[in-house]
């Protein structure tokens, strides 16, 4: 139900962001890396456990037959009897009573109340995403709230280290959030006819599959357009452009999202190219920021 192969995404960002502080000279500390990563996975736990809470109550999940397991429609824990609405409510509020105090800990240990409100706004985000009233996903506007979680994942874990803002944290955040947010936009391709059987007003439903499919180019086009263009405006150094070699898993998925767009069932390869996407993307920027950091 925590969809634990997803939590990835999250490790993947904390290393970015741990990486752009130490390539600045900031130094690590790996006892509150390490922790952040784990407080920021949690928090990626719960609010995929909300999910399936919501999606479970709103009857999408339910009416999902056409889902790429374990991309999406969910973890079907629920629909399957192996657990109940109550007890996946249970879970959720048992990793938000931990994550609360365990913020709270991180922070002071940081010294910087930042941390603490950046921590809130992530969980803020992702309560939002699935529950009412706001219901994010529901109303086109999961795609934004995702992205804007995993930027403020990227930029806490600098922050971390730095106890401070910086610009080039937020630069490489902004590219790394852009391929998750085209990755949570394809994701909902499969489960469109579900979601709109059940009102839940996705982008997918609300574009209709062309257009999406030609959102989804433009938001990998220009995730990796930024990067070179904020490299070139000396944002973020040279090293970061090895982020680059993502593009060709993101160009080959929007290739096949578009020849497939009204046959969701043979989008698995798409799916599992954009996760690869993504997971390269950071990787390859943390790796070129660990570079510089040793070689300073």
């Amino acid at each position: 139900m925590t969809r634990p192969g997803f939590l990835l995404l999250t490790v993947v960002a904390c290393a970015l962001g741990t990486a752009t502080a130490a390539a600045c000279g900031c130094g690590l500390d790996v006892s509150l890396a390490a922790a952040a990563t784990a407080l920021a996975v949690l928090a990626h736990a719960t609010g995929n456990v909300l999910n399936d809470l919501h999606d479970a109550r709103n009857g999408a999940d339910a009416a999902n037959t056409q889902g790429i397991a374990p991309f999406t429609g969910g973890s079907r824990l629920i629909q399957t009897g192996q657990a109940t609405e109550r007890q996946t409510a249970e879970l959720a509020k048992a990793l938000l009573v931990f994550l609360v105090p365990a913020g709270l800990w991180l922070a002071v240990q940081v010294g910087s109340g930042q941390v603490l409100l950046l921590g809130a706004a992530g969980l803020a985000l992702a309560w939002a995403y699935s529950a009412p009233p706001l219901r994010l996903m529901s109303r086109g506007l999961g795609e934004l709230a995702v992205a804007l979680v995993w930027f403020l994942v990227v930029i806490g874990a600098d922050l971390v280290q730095r106890q401070q803002w910086f610009p080039i944290p937020a630069s490489v955040a902004l590219s790394f959030s852009g391929l998750v947010a085209a990755l949570l936009l394809i994701n909902g391709f499969p489960d469109a006819e579900a979601d709109a059987r059940v009102g839940k007003k996705t982008l997918v439903v609300q574009l209709g599959p062309a257009t999406a499919s030609l959102l989804y180019l433009a938001l990998v086009v220009s995730t990796h357009l930024w990067l070179g263009l904020s490299v070139m405006w000396l944002i973020p150094p040279a090293e970061a452009l090895w982020g680059l070699v993502s593009a060709p898993l993101s160009l080959t998925a929007a290739t096949l999202l578009w020849r497939h767009r009204h046959q969701p069932q043979r989008l698995r390869l798409a799916l599992r190219l954009s996760v690869m996407a993504v997971l390269v993307h950071g990787l390859a920027m943390t790796a070129g920021f660990a570079w510089l950091g040793w070689n300073r």
